[in-house]
């Protein structure tokens, strides 16, 4: 596949974000626009854009690229996240709405105090920063690779652009524009996924419901796993339990898809939004699923050999680009390039609502909107954006997977406490002891990496899988239950 093509393509594609920019922050920047959209976002719109931010690139090549060690056995924590949306729309947002909030951290603030608000702000500052710098490392690598190569283009000038673009048309507008990208890079995200499919089939001689029935027929399409629950991290309850605690915590306590959330009119709404987006969820997924199973029967049925790449993360990229038509290469670029961004744009966007909320207070001023203040917060989107470039560079200056997989895999654990401290408040009616809470926050993830890397992997036949978000944000709960000083004064709400 040239790159001159698909460099094109990602002009063409640019080219229409910026126009969407322009267009929905024309007639308004400030900051209620950037941060809630007005408050005036629909929720069907905001239901089918989410997807794209939920699919990051990272999903878009490993969830295919998986299916050839672990089968669909993905679809179980899938069933796991949406157990997960059902608690966001039933038990947070609720409370979300019933605070008027801006900023979700606001909450902890109120209900346990200062210290305790800040750690939760600056959980997901540093976890949001990180991991959406990873995902979005990930996928430059591979526009690098198959693009910019071509020309000697220096990995950081690639990474570097990508931000000045996403900057260039999330500046203005800020969330409302986002709503209405994301809705667009969304139908290019299915439409990347579906044309997969069909031109994979056309590769095999078959029609595409033929195509689904060798899906169904192969060993690939084994979804729930019974065998040895202690020592297979893709057992079936270890992925449900899992993934509906994780979908709590990186969702419902995760500023960024709560954001789009809280920009409805009405609780209603942005529970039908999540009802929506979570029916969707699942669907798009098993898509994914058969995706990845026909990589492989492609793989076998021409003969390739994988056996070179690096990883499986490689395997559609590959297939795609250099050995399916031109037109399958752009289509898979355009789906990769609309998960990426997606993605990016909005944990920009998040991170800019929560440092401005909570902890330069905009939330407090006389007049949020005050031409300064939207002058202060374009800085804070721009040094946002000078962050996440410098984190990528310190990925590739370590340029070793299994070291920049534990990092991200660092962060994810950071989610454990702010878990712990939202089911602190919300489940019962004790105080804190609010200094010591920053303290917690670290000591919890740090003595669950210890006991996993040095007693349970070494001496035990147990594997933890995703439920670790269970046991770190439960030990925060404990640690925070036991230095307690007691309960709320008779009539105070536990929210």
């Amino acid at each position: 596949m040239s790159p001159f093509i698909l460099l094109a393509f990602l002009f063409v594609y640019f080219g229409m974000l910026l126009a969407v920019s322009y267009f929905t922050s024309r007639n308004s920047s400030d900051n209620s626009t950037f941060f809630v959209a007005n408050r005036n976002s629909k929720w069907y719109m905001v239901a089918f854009g989410m997807i794209g931010t939920a699919l990051s690139g990272v999903t878009f090549i490993s969830v295919p690229g998986a299916v050839g060690t672990s089968n669909f056995s993905y679809f179980q924590f899938v069933l796991g996240n949406a157990l997960g949306f059902l608690v966001i729309a039933y038990v947070l947002l609720p409370l979300y709405y019933r605070m008027n909030l801006t900023s979700i951290y606001t909450y902890l603030e109120e209900r346990l105090g200062h210290k305790s608000y800040k750690t939760g702000a600056m959980i997901f500052l540093v976890s949001r920063t990180i991991g959406s710098a990873f995902r979005l490392y990930l996928v430059a690598i591979i526009l690098q690779k198959f693009i910019f190569d071509a020309w000697a283009v220096p990995f950081g000038v690639t990474v570097g652009g990508c931000l000045v673009l996403i900057w260039l048309y999330t500046n203005k507008g800020g969330l409302k524009t986002i709503i209405i990208t994301d809705t667009l890079q969304t139908f290019c995200l299915l439409l990347a996924v579906l044309l997969s499919i069909y031109f994979m089939a056309d590769g095999l001689g078959i029609s595409v419901l033929d195509a689904f029935e060798r899906v169904k027929e192969s060993s690939y399409a084994q979804i729930v796993v019974w065998e040895d629950l202690l020592g297979n991290k893709n057992h079936f309850w270890k992925h449900v339990i899992g993934g509906a605690f994780a979908t709590i915590a990186m969702t419902g306590l995760d500023q960024d898809l709560m954001q789009k959330n809280l920009s409805m009119r009405t609780i209603g709404e942005a529970q039908k939004n999540m009802l929506t987006f979570t029916a969707i969820f699942v669907v798009i997924n098993l898509f994914f699923l058969a995706v990845g199973a026909l990589l492989y029967i492609y793989v076998a049925d021409k003969g390739i050999d994988i056996s070179m790449l690096r990883t499986p993360d490689y395997l559609y990229p590959e297939i795609a680009l250099n050995n399916l038509s031109v037109a399958a290469g752009i289509i898979f670029m355009m789906g990769l390039t609309a998960a990426t961004f997606a993605t990016t744009d909005s944990a920009l966007t998040a991170l800019t609502t929560s440092y401005c909320v909570d902890f330069l207070n905009f939330n407090k001023k006389e007049n949020p909107n005050d031409p300064a203040l939207v002058r202060q917060r374009n800085i804070v989107h721009f040094v946002f954006s000078v962050v996440m470039l410098l984190v990528i560079l310190v990925f590739r200056l370590i340029n070793d997977d299994s070291v920049v997989t534990a990092i991200f895999t660092a962060a994810s654990y950071t989610y454990g406490p702010l878990l712990g401290l939202f089911a602190f408040g919300i489940l019962t009616r004790y105080t804190v002891n609010d200094k010591l809470v920053p303290y917690f926050c670290l000591l919890s993830p740090a003595i669950w990496f210890v006991l996993n890397t040095y007693y349970i992997i070494p001496h035990t036949a147990y594997r933890i899988g995703f439920e670790l978000i269970v046991y770190n944000g439960l030990t925060t709960f404990l640690l925070l239950w036991i230095t307690s000083p007691g309960k709320l004064e008779k009539g105070s709400r536990t929210f």
